[in-house]
């Protein structure tokens, strides 16, 4: 267990920052299902720039890596392309 001060603020910081950024990444996840369960291709494409905003505002922040965000991106892109 943590004896110094500073250990022990920095313990509770990060699980402040773990609480924090399991609620993005799960905010994330949910916009992702609802985009790719949409069906209709305009309301695909006006939800599109929200959700890749989403994912890059995560990977700046170092939630998800920047290269999982590209790849979400590419595969979401190529979704709404087929439809």
């Amino acid at each position: 267990m943590a004896n110094h001060k500073s250990s022990k603020k920095r313990i509770r910081q990060d699980q402040e920052k773990k609480v924090e950024n399991k609620y993005y990444a799960k905010t994330m996840r949910n916009a992702l299902k609802k985009l790719r369960a949409t069906t209709e291709k305009e309301a695909a494409v006006a939800e599109l720039p929200k959700v890749t905003s989403m994912i890059d505002r995560l990977a700046k922040k170092n939630v998800i890596h920047k290269n999982k965000a590209a790849n979400l991106k590419a595969s979401l892109a190529s979704h709404i392309n087929k439809l």
